[in-house]
């Protein structure tokens, strides 16, 4: 698996911006009502000032991890909605400096903060930093928790909570959706969330993959492009999921691109697949 990413690590200001962009186009793709749902980003240093984050208190991160330490990350705050991050940033989101040891972080919040502390999922989002950072000696990632209805609706039906057979079927929809996950959706088995076996069992789904399938859950995706690019991916993902969920309501008649005209879409763009 290839990675793309910026040559520098973006500000603070654009990231926040990012989010809340982010946090709005989750919400216009029904994939985060009311508080569900939840977005980091990773600064692999740690900005100068902190304008608007006006508060601090020290810290245990849910576990540790000194690969990351003298970064920062930007995330969102348990209980908050998706589509105020916008409009209210300094009320959804917080920053964490990660201290030397990785085990602790300097916790930056406003005043008018809406959460008494981080996304109960931070460990899941932590686990798949650490890795791709340090896979890819990346200055910037995003990673990305929602809950598109339609493809967690299919993670509700036992033939898809089989990874060959998930990918079978949604990725015969559009030409997009090989070149887009050309190393295929990973899928976990439904988990407790916040726990540390769901945290495990997603760090591992997330070592050849971008996208991963919590069954009955939802999704998370990852970029080290941009935190929007992250939700692209999670857009591509729920787009082939109302296909396939159209095609079970009209009887299954549709054909689908087949294996050899998505071998060809591959090979036309030089994209390197696996799958078929």
């Amino acid at each position: 698996m290839k990675d793309q990413s910026p040559t520098s690590t973006p500000d603070l200001e654009d990231v926040i911006g990012q989010l809340g962009e982010a946090g709005q186009r989750l919400v216009e793709l029904c994939a985060s009502e009311g508080a569900s749902g939840n977005l980091s980003a990773y600064l692999r240093t740690t900005p100068a000032q902190f304008p608007g984050f006006t508060a601090a208190e020290e810290i245990e991160l849910p576990l540790s991890v000194p690969e990351l330490a003298g970064g920062t990350f930007v995330v969102t705050g348990s209980g908050t909605r998706s589509r105020e991050i916008l409009d209210a940033p300094f009320k959804c989101l917080a920053c964490v400096e990660v201290h030397q040891s990785g085990k602790t972080g300097t916790l930056r919040y406003g005043r008018a903060r809406r959460f008494a502390r981080l996304t109960s999922e931070f460990n899941s989002h932590l686990v798949v930093h650490r890795a791709k950072v340090v896979q890819f000696a990346l200055p910037f990632h995003a990673v990305v928790h929602a809950q598109p209805r339609k493809v967690t609706y299919l993670s509700h039906i036992a033939e898809y909570q089989d990874q060959a057979t998930l990918n079978r079927r949604l990725l015969r929809w559009q030409p997009e959706a090989i070149l887009n996950f050309p190393e295929g959706i990973a899928i976990v088995p439904f988990l407790v969330p916040g726990q540390s076996a769901l945290m495990q069992a997603n760090e591992q789904a997330f070592t050849d993959r971008n996208i991963v399938v919590w069954s009955k859950h939802g999704v998370m995706a990852r970029s080290s492009t941009s935190v929007l690019s992250a939700v692209d991916l999670i857009e591509y993902l729920e787009t082939a999921a109302a296909y396939e969920c159209l095609d079970r309501m009209l009887g299954g008649q549709a054909q689908g691109l087949s294996t050899e005209q998505m071998r060809e879409i591959a090979a036309a763009y030089g994209v390197a697949q696996s799958l078929f």
